[in-house]
């Protein structure tokens, strides 16, 4: 029997939960649930099927020390692979890949981002319970989330009418809202999850097929592992692979792809106007995180971080407050906060990234 490993991609900068989030302390090491930071949240609900021994993290080189120090106890120190540069999910799926293949041998890849919340995580257990034994055969399946709104900002899976794993038709990427509000009528669309399931050497041979140059590089990298130069190796290699989402570069490439279809309470939490699904609005839509006061006040959003946030009159902001900067914005505009940091970054403002 194939052991199953789970692997949390947790590379990525968490820009649109600026100013809370930086370059060494990103969205999955925030607590933003008031319980724990996201990842040890991804890697408890992880550990339902895949014994925490076999949990591995897939890091940028920034924040890989500060992961080790967060995730003791839960991820061993070894396990915590840290890219020099991000490269994208084919990449960091095919570095786990093939770690993975070279330290254990071959396996069951559980793959999932370190930032979502879940709430009924019995329910997400069961969900991956199913795509393992699907994967079992050889298949690549996915994760597809029972859409509740026709959300504009998610990627969409149909699929063939049915039960059980089912075959997948198209990948589709984020529509406008009439396509969205077709695809939540017609019970044959989902959302994309960004979570993967199959084993280590069948992504491998895919990758090998679709993205030769990927895998050649790939290879290098893994000729030193256990080795005194896979540090230095590593280094100089990884920047040069290609920049490629597994979407692209093989899902959608790909014929026989599964979904199985999930119903969990899923919410990527990707913007400051999401923050609703991890705290409960009051009366009149306003959430509140720590010291807040809000009069006359409709649906905002008012994170304190050590000072004392108020609003007086005002609706549809997020206001955010930290010890060195104070963010407001229309709460449409949530999702353009990472302009922000992108001007920071020409301005040469490091210590505010």
């Amino acid at each position: 029997m194939l052991e199953i490993y789970g692997v949390i991609m947790a590379g990525g900068g968490g820009t649109r939960f600026w100013p809370l989030s930086r370059r060494r302390t990103p969205k999955q090491l925030l607590n933003l649930s008031g319980k724990d930071i996201m990842v040890n949240e991804a890697a408890d609900r992880l550990a339902q099927v895949a014994a925490y021994r076999n949990l591995y993290i897939v890091t940028n080189c920034e924040q890989a020390e500060e992961m080790k120090r967060v995730t003791a106890g839960r991820i061993r120190a070894d396990h915590i692979l840290s890219e020099p540069a991000a490269r994208n999910t084919a990449a960091c799926i095919g570095y786990a890949a093939m770690k993975i293949v070279h330290d254990r041998g071959d396996g069951i890849l559980v793959v999932t981002p370190s930032d979502a919340y879940i709430r009924d995580t019995q329910a997400f257990a069961a969900v991956l319970e199913r795509a393992v034994d699907a994967a079992r055969g050889g298949a690549l399946v996915t994760v597809g989330i029972t859409p509740t709104f026709p959300a504009t900002g998610y990627g969409y899976i149909r699929c063939a009418k049915g039960e059980g794993a089912l075959p997948v038709e198209q990948f589709i990427e984020k529509p406008p809202r009439e396509k969205a509000e077709e695809y939540l009528a017609s019970g044959r669309y989902f959302w994309n999850s960004g979570m993967f399931i199959w084993k280590a050497s069948v992504i491998l041979q895919r990758i090998e097929a679709l993205l030769p140059e990927l895998y050649g590089g790939l290879q290098t990298i893994a000729a030193s592992f256990g080795r005194e130069d896979e540090a230095r190796v590593t280094a100089q290699g990884y920047p040069t692979l290609p920049s490629v989402s597994v979407d692209k570069g093989i899902l959608e490439r790909t014929d026989g792809i599964l979904v199985v279809p999930g119903e969990f309470g899923w919410n990527d939490v990707g913007s400051w106007d999401m923050l609703g699904a991890l705290h409960p609005c009051d009366e009149n839509g306003n959430i509140a995180v720590g010291d807040t006061i809000a009069v006359d006040t409709e649906n905002t959003v008012l994170y304190a971080g050590g000072r004392l946030v108020a609003a007086v009159g005002v609706s549809d902001l997020v206001v955010v407050e930290t010890p060195d900067a104070v963010l407001v914005c229309h709460r449409s505009a949530a999702q353009d906060v990472k302009k922000i940091v992108d001007r920071l970054k020409e301005a040469g403002r490091e210590e505010l990234l």
